[in-house]
């Protein structure tokens, strides 16, 4: 299996419209679509950065994903089985690490 590299950060905003903005002029990032459900998918050409907004969860970094080949390998390594489907995803599953945090595993690739 080849080595998984990060694809996306995903950031919780309370005002998508702006930080997507801040982004867009700051660092130059170009946007590349705008989901069903509001999310603005930002990248680099090499990195995403999806602009979330989820009230319930607090603001900030919420997760970042992995794109690999393989889901189930990965579900292997990690010794847990992966949450399918999410809803609002791009074709993700995600996982916990050690400590608790979110991390996307998904065989899709990313809009960059």
């Amino acid at each position: 299996m080849e080595r998984p590299r990060i694809r996306h950060i995903a950031i919780n905003a309370q005002d998508r419209e702006a930080e997507a903005t801040y982004y867009k002029s700051v660092f130059g990032l170009e946007e590349k679509e705008r989901g069903p459900n509001g999310t603005i998918y930002l990248s680099d050409g090499h990195i995403g950065v999806a602009i979330i907004n989820v009230p319930t969860q607090p603001y900030g970094v919420n997760h970042f994903g992995f794109h690999v080949d393989s889901v189930d390998t990965i579900e292997e390594r990690a010794v847990t089985t992966a949450e399918r489907n999410t809803p609002g995803a791009v074709g993700e599953c995600w996982i916990r690490d050690g400590e608790g945090y979110r991390v996307d595993v998904s065989e899709v690739s990313w809009p960059i």
